[in-house]
């Protein structure tokens, strides 16, 4: 009998390569807290695991007609959304919130946390399954 991953893992197996591009993005947001005319981004989570769902479950990666092209940079970038800003501006355009974001940060880093111990004890499962009970 073969092992169905969708079954198994759930949506948590699309949520840890979100997470982690979020990330990536909230990061770069902080990086760029002092330069001049930054606008704030994030990734709209909803839209980017479907992106993230189709993809792995198709097989689809971007067509390259030359092999001197480079890949693109994101997979979500259909996701990838300004940030409205929630202060005013500071007359240099930029739009990042520092607090904002490190909150964002660490409810992300929260949330991929999740996502990893429910695989861990899902893979668990699955061995000891595999391996018989030798309690």
């Amino acid at each position: 009998m073969a092992i169905s991953f969708d079954k198994a893992f759930g949506i948590h197996q699309y949520t840890l390569g979100v997470r982690a591009e979020r990330a990536e993005v909230i990061s770069a947001n902080i990086a760029n807290a002092d330069t001049p005319g930054y606008k704030a981004r994030d990734l709209d989570f909803s839209s980017a695991l479907e992106q993230a769902k189709s993809q792995l479950q198709s097989g689809v990666s971007l067509a390259r007609s030359d092999s001197r092209h480079l890949q693109a940079d994101s997979a979500f970038s259909g996701a990838l959304k300004y940030r409205n800003p929630d202060q005013p501006d500071t007359g240099d355009g930029n739009s990042v919130d520092v607090q904002q974001e490190r909150m964002a940060f660490m409810e992300n880093g929260l949330e991929y946390q999740t996502s990893m111990e429910f695989l861990n004890s899902r893979i668990s499962g699955l061995l000891k399954a595999i391996k018989g009970d030798q309690a």
